[in-house]
């Protein structure tokens, strides 16, 4: 099980994530982000925003992708979660890519009811953090794990996207990363504690200039990521 949850948090799992840099390019292109000391501060607030809901809506669906679960519920949440139509838009061209990694990776039942109906005009797809919730559960994993998976993510993917976009030293970044690791911890913890309440009562925190940024970023005649 150690080794699938290794598989589920890899970069390298086909998912689609290479393509998003969670942020970051519009942050860089805004000049808030040029250096390791602008990216620690860009992932600190990002871990504990996004990364935090993330988390949180992951935990909860590891819990429930065991029970007969209306999975267009927790679909509302996390779209209410997500102001920003572009990152509601790149949160499930994400959950789309994982699942079909997760379903030819770890064939299972629990991934059928993800087929969720989207509002209209909406992109296919569930979102990202419910993806990754059912597949903590299908690999036998736990809701901390989960929500571990999904603040991991929250910022290694524009850590990675740093090196691509600003040329930084990619050990400084790593330093950057392993200095917010205690924090990395904490997230998903506090992401955990969530985990079997309503979905309603799930964090909702937001950063209004991430939105922004990713409005500004959609409309960019050139871009390197999604998002």
């Amino acid at each position: 099980m150690r080794a699938h949850l290794l598989m589920l948090a890899d970069s390298r799992l086909p998912a689609g994530g290479h393509a998003h840099s969670g942020g970051l390019e519009p942050a860089v292109t805004a000049g808030a982000v040029a250096t390791i000391a602008d990216l620690a501060d860009f992932l600190h607030g990002r871990l504990h925003t996004a990364g935090l809901v993330a988390g949180a809506l992951a935990a909860a669906a590891c819990v429930h992708a065991g029970t007969s679960i209306d999975w267009a519920l927790p679909d509302a949440e996390a779209d209410a979660r997500t102001p920003s139509p572009a990152q509601r838009a790149a949160s499930r061209a994400q959950g789309k890519s994982l699942l079909r990694a997760a379903r030819a990776t770890w064939p299972s039942a629990v991934f059928d009811g993800l087929r969720v109906q989207v509002p209209a005009g909406a992109p296919r797809g569930p979102h990202h953090p419910l993806v990754l919730g059912a597949a903590a559960h299908v690999i036998g994993c736990t809701a901390l794990d989960a929500a571990a998976v999904a603040a991991y993510g929250a910022v290694t993917g524009p850590a990675s996207a740093a090196v691509r976009l600003l040329g930084l030293d990619p050990l400084g970044v790593q330093r950057a990363l392993a200095e917010l690791a205690p924090d990395v911890d904490s997230v998903a913890e506090e992401a955990a504690a969530h985990a079997e309440k309503d979905w309603a009562e799930l964090p909702a925190a937001s950063a209004p200039l991430l939105d922004q940024w990713a409005e500004e970023h959609l409309r960019a005649d050139l871009r390197l990521f999604e998002s």
